[in-house]
């Protein structure tokens, strides 16, 4: 549970997800394209998974045994990229080839260049799909492995998510925990005007998930409901995760603008500023 979770540990989640979100702003900068919005939005969630959630191995990517994470929100890739080279999946200095011919790190991860990418996913709907499919596969096999799903708000407007989570619900699969990322943006404005997905945590819980409410920047919110998660066993879980579109950087917070728009050199400049970046480190 969260009250059981060192106070230093709260401290390193915190730290590692400034230097996340510094590695997001550079990798966008340097790629002049990519999702800097919502992978600053998720950050918070991405981290307290890779860092500290899942039972996962830098030295052993496949390990059967291992906990399963699709980011189903695949446009936030800078995000997972930055978590797992923080925790030692690969070379930090990697993370500057974001979108680079030939790079390992593409716009949406691809599970045949990285370790530890479990799906490569990008169409709504699709990664949630896969999630269900490897929890069915840990309840069939002989290990007995839990799986973590990241969606999209703007993604549970298609109706491939929902098909894939009514399979989740109806197989009652307790070791699946899907993530929703609630920031109320996508690329086109509010997703409540676009196409409206409230009551969002009714819906889950009419597809027999336990749904859970959450502010998804506060640690220890995430990190007990991460333990809520773990001990319900008669159904998968939902967390509902409250967060901020471009959270941390104050010009980007809550706009759409840079849902698909990086920071140009100035706008990199306050960023890192802003995040606490040394003076002359943009690049």
């Amino acid at each position: 549970m969260a009250d059981e979770v060192s106070a230093e540990t709260f401290r390193s989640l915190e730290a590692r997800a400034l230097e996340m979100r510094r590695d997001i702003l550079r990798m966008t900068h340097a790629a002049g394209s990519g999702h800097p919005g919502g992978s600053l939005s998720v950050c918070d969630l991405v981290n307290a998974l890779v860092s500290q959630e899942l039972r996962i191995d830098p030295a052993r990517p496949d390990w059967p045994e291992r906990d399963r994470l699709v980011l189903s929100k695949a446009h936030a890739a800078p995000a997972l990229y930055s978590a797992l080279a923080l925790r030692g999946f690969f070379p930090r200095d990697e993370l500057l080839t974001l979108r680079q011919l030939g790079s390992r790190l593409q716009g949406f991860a691809d599970r045949n260049k990285l370790p530890y990418v479990e799906a490569t996913s990008g169409c709504p709907g699709q990664g949630i799909g896969m999630a269900v499919g490897m929890a069915l596969a840990a309840r069939l096999g002989p290990h007995p492995f839990r799986t973590y799903a990241i969606l999209g708000d703007g993604e549970c407007q298609a109706g491939p998510t929902w098909e894939a989570l009514m399979a989740g619900g109806h197989y009652r699969l307790a070791h699946l925990v899907v993530i929703l990322d609630r920031n109320l943006y996508e690329t086109d404005g509010p997703t409540e005007s676009i196409l409206g997905v409230e009551p969002i945590a009714d819906k889950f819980r009419a597809f027999r998930y336990h749904a859970l409410e959450i502010d998804g920047h506060d640690y220890r919110q995430i990190l007990a409901a991460f333990a809520e998660a773990r001990r319900t066993a008669d159904r998968p879980t939902a967390i509902i995760a409250r967060t901020v579109k471009g959270k941390g950087v104050s010009f980007m917070e809550g706009s759409p603008a840079y849902h698909a728009q990086p920071p140009t050199t100035a706008e990199l400049e306050r960023a890192l500023a802003e995040l606490g970046a040394p003076p002359g480190v943009a690049r």
